[in-house]
């Protein structure tokens, strides 16, 4: 759990970036994030995890059906703090040499995150242009991670692309975006 200083220290960082990005979330409103935030310690652990590692994570969406804001990273390239890791342990473990230090669905999982799915990075794009100079890793279908591939994204050329890659592989410039429900 973080400490005191730690939460308000988050939540400060938070506050200011919510303010300065309104496009993202417009009609909400910070004092019922917070009160969501201030409610759930682990969501904010998690939070935490995604700030410390360079993602840079802010509100994009609320759900009216389940009452749940929903949280992406919104750095302008793919996190630094999560660069150069395989897709999932699998991934990890058919490497022989040359190993990464982890993988990205692994990370994810021990933070409480998920990988954006496809459908979710083309959103993020509606609000600013990322991946510019890097890419992510994104949630792969079954059928496609069954046949040892995984997918990734980035925006090039005013567009954004979906690639494929044998999941195993790495590049200091490929990272991971995630998303957290509030």
């Amino acid at each position: 759990m973080l400490s005191t200083n730690q939460v308000q220290e988050l939540l400060d960082i938070l506050k200011t970036r919510f303010e300065k990005n309104m496009h993202r979330h417009e009609g909400l409103e910070w004092q019922h994030v917070l009160n969501k935030l201030e409610a759930d310690p682990q969501k904010l652990w998690a939070l935490n995890k995604m700030e410390e590692t360079g993602g840079e994570p802010d509100v994009v969406d609320f759900d009216e059906k389940t009452g749940t804001y929903l949280f992406f990273d919104c750095a302008a390239e793919s996190p630094k703090g999560r660069r150069s890791l395989c897709y999932d342990a699998q991934a990890l473990a058919s490497r022989k040499e040359h190993k990464p230090k982890d993988s990205a669905v692994n990370l994810a999982s021990e933070w409480g995150i998920e990988l954006l799915t496809e459908t979710q990075y083309q959103y993020l794009q509606k609000f600013d242009r990322f991946d510019s100079k890097s890419s992510s890793w994104i949630k792969t279908p079954d059928d496609i991670r069954k046949l040892g591939g995984a997918l990734f994204c980035d925006y090039r050329y005013g567009k954004v692309f979906t690639y494929h890659n044998g999941a195993e592989s790495y590049y200091a410039a490929r990272a991971f975006r995630a998303c957290l429900s509030v």
